[in-house]
């Protein structure tokens, strides 16, 4: 496949099977859902007689972006699976996408784990939502409507956090112009991406109230299951307040951790100027080079991490 254009092998596999199931990656944000609803959407009114599915657990406060579907076991023989906006394996929502007739992987992370029979990865997208849209533009077949159009914008603005950050270029706005000029209502996607309960509104205040910062600018808050149940939110709001502390002007890099009904504890690493990807890494996660995740398997390796934030240039 390598010498394959990788978007020509996506279209041509599109076109070759009548059930295409889309995955994306659990804990999913706007812009997975975003992606994996918008792609479903362009490909049902390309081809009204494929069986299209956006396969994934409930996301409650993220169901007004798109419906996720229960997949039948039985429709995933013969399917083509796509996997969007996930970097690796283990972050995928549900096993079952190892059930299919061919299987791709189409993300915007660094190709840290290839997977997949086709892969487009392209690392310099602001979002898979964006990439969405170039295929479209690469091909004579699909075209872009507002119900497409609705749950890409979403995305897009979530995965750039409204154009601040890094990865955002002059094609990011010209998609944005693109989804806009199809009429949705982009306001109101704004909105509704960045409005908070008044339950969320408290975990924020907590938030900046417990976080600490070193004076190399390195940030740390631990958030434990006690704590979390406190908040009473519904499953994976917690995250709110991650992207909400880099407002702090006296944060360079900073963590989040959550701790999960295992135990163990979700690592949400973000930076304004130094790279952090490969602290991600290390602790067996992945990302961009100023958002990265992975996972602590217990509070001795959470304080291992945040010494080495700390530590970092």
């Amino acid at each position: 496949m390598s010498d394959v254009n990788p978007l020509a092998a996506v279209l041509t596999a599109i076109t070759q099977y009548d059930t295409i199931i889309i995955h994306r990656h659990v804990n999913p944000d706007p812009d997975a859902i975003g992606s994996q609803t918008g792609l479903a959407a362009i490909l049902r009114a390309a081809y009204p007689d494929k069986t299209i599915y956006a396969a994934g657990s409930e996301a409650p406060t993220l169901a007004w972006i798109g419906d996720q579907a229960t997949v039948p076991a039985s429709a995933y023989k013969g399917a083509l699976v796509i996997v969007i906006d996930t970097a690796n394996t283990a972050r995928i929502d549900s096993d079952h996408y190892r059930d299919g007739a061919l299987l791709m992987k189409i993300d915007h992370h660094p190709n840290e784990e290839p997977f997949g029979d086709i892969q487009w990865v392209d690392p310099g997208a602001s979002s898979c939502s964006e990439m969405v849209y170039d295929l479209v533009t690469y091909s004579d077949s699909l075209a872009i409507n507002q119900t497409a159009a609705a749950p890409l914008y979403a995305g897009l603005i979530g995965d750039t956090g409204r154009f601040l950050y890094d990865l955002t270029t002059p094609r990011t706005h010209e998609v944005a112009a693109a989804l806009l000029r199809t009429g949705i209502d982009a306001p109101a996607i704004g909105r509704q991406e960045s409005s908070f309960t008044p339950a969320v509104g408290k975990l924020l205040a907590y938030a900046l109230d417990h976080v600490t910062v070193t004076p190399n600018g390195a940030g740390s808050l631990i958030m434990d299951r006690d704590l979390i149940e406190k908040f009473h939110l519904p499953a994976g709001r917690e995250q709110a307040a991650v992207g909400f502390l880099g407002k702090l002007t006296t944060l360079d890099r900073w963590v989040v951790f959550t701790q999960q009904p295992n135990g163990k504890y979700r690592v949400e690493l973000r930076s304004k100027t130094t790279p952090i990807q490969p602290l991600a890494v290390k602790h067996g996660g992945g990302g961009h080079d100023l958002a990265s995740g992975a996972v602590a398997d217990s509070l001795d390796e959470v304080h291992t991490i945040i010494r080495e934030l700390d530590a970092m240039n």
